[in-house]
């Protein structure tokens, strides 16, 4: 059974320091992943604080991973030993089910071998999954994503979260040439958004609290940028944009943002707030709209997202951190005090 270094809290207070853990041998159609790479979602943040539901603490987070593969299973046909891979927020499901034979993983129907998340759930193996904030974890194949080379090997773990819950929700809603498409909220999320939306053909706005970013967001794509800070930006909007993503964990002014809608436009939601929020039917009802959620995207998706940043160029900013910074970045990231994405390199454990 491998034994990898690994960073856990104990608790929500969310104080990280390092552990070890072991890993199963890879069963026959399973491998085994060195990690080198693993990104801090703001989800792993939400989840470790326990402002999600409870946690079964110790807690190694971290569903987005980029590493090497370096042992497989006997009956592996996907992956050769050496290939550079990805596993992003769940590590397994039933595979049987309708929504596991249409390729949408994340949501298993199955209710004895449901979608197992990469840490917080339960393994195959009986045991609490733990995340990408270790230095390797195994894998059954059909949950592993291959890399491109195109992409920097720094920068691909997160995509295998932030680029698929925003890549999901602008092909689904049609973003693409003739469309407004507006970007709520430009951090870890937002930026991949503003990415994917401009390269899909979409012209591009970010509506932002400041305008601190707008050079950021002008090379990543946008073709404006809004501040809500401003007096009177959102009504200025009225009636202009055909989908807007709102990709913020933090309450909104819901129905300022649907009017920002045309007729028949989206509002679709990725950045799931920790606390209820209200709006008015009208706002929906006066003018044929739509309010919708995404969640991330099942393994076809992700490994079509991985494609498509590789053919146009796309990958996340990124700062690279050691283990012994991941309890300061937690404030960061909360802070909204990192540009976009801290990625941990796990050769510092």
């Amino acid at each position: 059974m491998p034994e990898v270094l690994a960073y856990a809290t104990d608790d929500k207070s969310c104080q990280f320091h390092k552990t070890t853990i072991t890993r199963r041998e890879p069963g026959p159609t399973e491998v085994f992943c060195e990690v080198k790479y693993a990104g801090i979602c703001h989800s792993d943040i939400h989840t470790a604080r326990e402002e999600w539901g409870p946690v079964n603490f110790p807690l190694v987070p971290g569903h987005e991973l980029a590493g090497i593969v370096t042992q497989i299973g006997s009956e592996v046909t996907k992956f050769a030993v050496g290939d550079k891979v990805g596993v992003g927020c769940f590590v397994d499901s039933c595979g049987e089910c309708e929504m596991c034979q249409a390729g949408r993983e994340n949501f298993c129907t199955s209710e004895d071998k449901p979608t197992v998340g990469t840490y917080n759930s339960i393994g195959r193996d009986g045991l609490p999954t733990a995340g990408g904030y270790s230095q390797g974890i195994t894998v059954e194949q059909d949950y592993v994503l291959r890399i491109p080379e195109e992409i920097p090997f720094e920068k691909a773990a997160p995509l295998l979260c932030a680029g698929i819950t925003t890549y999901t929700p602008l092909k689904r809603w049609g973003a693409g040439p003739g469309k407004q498409v507006a970007v709520v909220g430009m951090g870890g999320l937002g930026h991949m958004g503003v990415q994917i939306a401009a390269a899909m053909g979409a012209e591009v706005s970010v509506i932002s609290q400041t305008m601190s970013k707008e050079a950021d967001g002008k090379k990543f794509g946008a073709s404006h940028y809004y501040a809500t800070s401003e007096e009177g930006t959102l009504e200025k909007l009225r009636n202009h944009f055909d989908i807007v993503l709102s990709t913020i964990s933090a309450e909104s002014d819901l129905d300022a943002l649907l009017r920002t809608l045309k007729v028949d436009g989206v509002f679709v939601d990725v950045g799931l707030p920790e606390h209820p929020s209200t709006f008015s039917f009208g706002n929906l009802i006066m003018g044929d709209k739509v309010m919708a959620g995404s969640n991330i995207g099942g393994i076809p998706a992700t490994q079509e997202m991985l494609d498509f940043c590789a053919e146009h160029g796309i990958a996340p900013q990124v700062e690279i951190i050691s283990g012994e910074e991941i309890t300061e970045a937690y404030d960061k990231v909360v802070g909204s005090k990192v540009r976009y994405r801290y990625v941990i390199d796990t050769s510092t454990f």
